[in-house]
């Protein structure tokens, strides 16, 4: 059975699906304890092959996460600084890398880490009141858990370089024109709109989605003429499971697939 390692990430799966609550009074911050569990969640949902999807959401109404606990900081310690962000990147690449569909509810504010964290998802549904920002510069800092490259990816270098380097914050609403969210939702259901694309995310093959993904992401890296090839031996590999001939078969004889994720 999957148990959280901290009380401030609070845990439930339903059906295929886990939710992440992040529970941080009064501002959902991350800290070094709620890094590493959610490192170590990550790592126990990859291990469950019954888990086709994550979505990770804050605690209340009014904060997604307001990002890294500034207290943490102000000694001006360069050890404890690069253990948090060590701490960063080990949990927020650990989300990306995940072998599943990972989907942001952004419930309320998201700044700095707390931005960074949705950013590391692959979908992000975010709730009309929200609003995001990565405002490290402001307090003499940068965003040192993936934003500086995550957001130029997903919204192109202009808009991420208004966001950081001017410090702007941003509503849903733009955040939507601009390509960082997927989805604007009513206030209160972004978490439930979560698991409607979780739901559809189940009704694929969990073994294909986890190549297409792996596919998809190396975009980023490679060039086209190197992910190509990789491209179809992937395909190939496909047909050693018996998920891609369940998936066939369903089809053929006009019923529901019956994953085993195998």
């Amino acid at each position: 059975m999957i148990k959280s390692p901290t009380e401030k990430l609070k845990l439930n799966i339903i059906d295929h699906t886990a939710l992440i609550t992040l529970d941080n009074p009064g501002a959902n911050t991350w800290d070094l304890e709620n890094l590493q569990g959610l490192y170590e969640l990550v790592e126990q949902l990859n291990a469950d092959r019954s888990i086709y999807a994550l979505v990770i959401t804050g605690a209340g109404e009014k904060f997604f996460s307001a990002g890294a606990d500034l207290k943490l900081f102000n000694s001006g310690d360069k050890v404890a600084a690069l253990d948090m962000a060590k701490a960063f990147g080990k949990a927020f690449e650990a989300l990306s890398d995940f072998r599943g569909v990972t989907i942001a509810a952004i419930n309320g504010f998201a700044m700095g880490g707390g931005l960074e964290v949705a950013l590391a998802c692959d979908i992000r549904i975010a709730e009309n009141h929200a609003q995001l920002a990565l405002p490290e510069a402001k307090v003499g800092l940068l965003p040192a858990a993936g934003g500086t490259q995550r957001l130029s990816w997903l919204v192109g270098e202009g808009w991420a370089k208004r966001m950081i380097l001017c410090g702007e914050r941003i509503t849903a609403g733009q955040a939507e024109k601009i390509g960082l969210i997927e989805e604007v939702v009513a206030m209160g259901s972004a978490k439930d709109s979560a698991f409607v694309l979780a739901a559809k995310v189940a009704e694929q093959s969990p073994i294909a989605v986890s190549y297409c993904k792996q596919l998809i992401h190396h975009a980023r890296n490679t060039s086209i003429n190197a992910a190509l090839p990789e491209e179809r031996e992937r395909f190939l590999d496909l047909f050693d499971t018996d998920d891609q001939q369940e998936g066939v078969s369903a089809f053929l004889e006009k019923r529901k697939p019956q994953w085993k994720n195998a």
